[in-house]
């Protein structure tokens, strides 16, 4: 693997514990900033050269959001560099386990994710030397603490680095604007401080993000959201007429209401971009009656039109609807990935990228692109539950169909003649 000279940044990182650097008797690195600054890199090489300047027979931790999360952000890029410096690795994916041995020592690593509170005790009755907590600001307070508490042994150290978020994080609170009491050395990085990224490439990022991501991702500040969510939605050229095209795929998403509204999007495939040509908006407020899930399961066929739908997502809290849906047996149905915040990030990306595609004959759409905006409740981080309707269909496109392409998502093929699933 062929490295750029580290940055002066990801030189301090690199060498912040070593004997005689000036910042030895920290403990802890706490690293944040912009996306794709060459933080969470340097930092996993810095910590594993650390654990073995100083122990030997000892145990570690990585952390992150998802054990997924882990391997493709910090163990995944490192370790090839690890083994062309000498380093020896055998890695137990089954016990989420590293042993790495160099000149003679060995310690092991654990990996974890900390994903909800619950996590906490997947970490609980450790004793470690040092943990790595990468994403941090995306985990549990319970989580991190717990994993801290873990880190009893004399010269032990705490590796963080993240993302921004809310200014009324408890990260930030805690740990940023308290780093002189936690005895921390505190290293802000921004897309320059990243050698291998080309201004071409920082260009392509600074487009991605507008508004209040665009400060945080960008910018890399811990800055609250605010105004519309979708700021750049509000241009008539940003919608599109339907492309008179044969679609190479469909699908269908589902935002399931019986008080509020209910908003189905149709979804068409052309050339790796998908269109919402049309959708189902049900408003008994404004209609004055009720539908029930049987009548909203005829409006979904009459939407669909006998058009060969892959999949359709719904609302994971429809459970009423989506077991209606089953019992037809006609359509095969997903529950959606439900991150209102993280999935905001992703609808707004693949906007911008063209990834997605918003058809002018979707009118409730486009009306709630224009309303749809941010609660300024101090530490809200959500929107305003009001014209979301349409937001959150578009939302479990992206999060469940969109981004599982060509990963983990499943293709489907129904036969409906009996009634049953295919899964390739």
């Amino acid at each position: 693997m062929k490295i750029k000279p580290f940055s002066k940044k990801q030189m301090m990182v690199l060498s912040w514990w070593a004997k005689g650097s000036p910042y030895e008797s920290f403990d802890a690195v706490i690293c944040d900033g912009a996306v794709r600054s060459g933080k969470t890199f340097c930092m996993a090489l810095s910590f594993i050269i650390w654990t073995f300047s100083r122990f030997t027979q000892s145990s570690f931790a990585i952390c992150s959001k998802t054990i997924r999360s882990v391997r493709r952000n910090v163990t995944n890029p490192i370790l090839p560099v690890l083994k062309e410096m000498g380093f020896s690795v055998k890695e137990n994916i089954s016990a989420n386990m590293l042993k790495v041995s160099f000149e003679g020592r060995e310690n092991t690593f654990y990996l974890f994710g900390g994903k909800d509170e619950s996590s906490q005790s997947l970490i609980q009755g450790m004793t470690l030397c040092g943990v790595l907590l990468d994403e941090v600001a995306l985990m549990p307070r319970s989580f991190v603490e717990q994993a801290l508490a873990r880190c009893s042994v004399d010269g032990s150290r705490f590796w963080f680095n993240c993302n921004p978020e809310h200014p009324a994080h408890w990260f930030y609170c805690e740990w940023i604007k308290k780093k002189k009491e936690k005895n921390a050395l505190y290293i802000h990085f921004t897309m320059k401080d990243n050698p291998s990224l080309s201004d071409d490439i920082r260009r392509r990022y600074e487009q991605m993000y507008t508004g209040s991501f665009f400060r945080r991702f960008v910018k890399g500040e811990w800055t609250a959201v605010s105004g519309a969510v979708y700021p750049f939605m509000d241009k008539a050229e940003s919608f599109c007429d339907v492309p008179d095209v044969h679609f190479e795929d469909y699908a269908v998403s589902c935002d399931y209401g019986t008080v509020n509204p209910a908003s189905f999007g149709l979804w068409g495939l052309e050339s790796g971009v998908w269109y919402r040509i049309d959708e189902y908006y049900y408003d008994s407020k404004k209609e004055g009656e009720q539908r029930t899930d049987e009548e909203h399961y005829r409006g979904l066929k009459e939407l669909i039109k006998g058009l060969p739908v892959s999949v359709i997502v719904a609302d994971p809290s429809a459970a009423s609807f989506i077991q209606v849906i089953k019992r037809h047996g006609e359509y095969n149905i997903k529950p959606a990935k439900n991150s209102v915040t993280d999935g905001i990030r992703s609808v707004s990306s693949a906007l911008k990228e063209g990834r997605i595609r918003i058809c002018r004959n979707c009118k409730d759409s486009v009306r709630e692109f224009s309303l749809y905006r941010w609660d300024e409740k101090e530490g809200a981080e959500a929107p305003v539950k009001e014209n979301d309707h349409a937001m959150d269909d578009i939302r479990y496109f992206v999060t469940t169909i969109l981004e599982n392409s060509g990963e983990d998502f499943f293709a489907f093929a129904a036969d409906r003649r009996k009634s049953c699933e295919v899964i390739f």
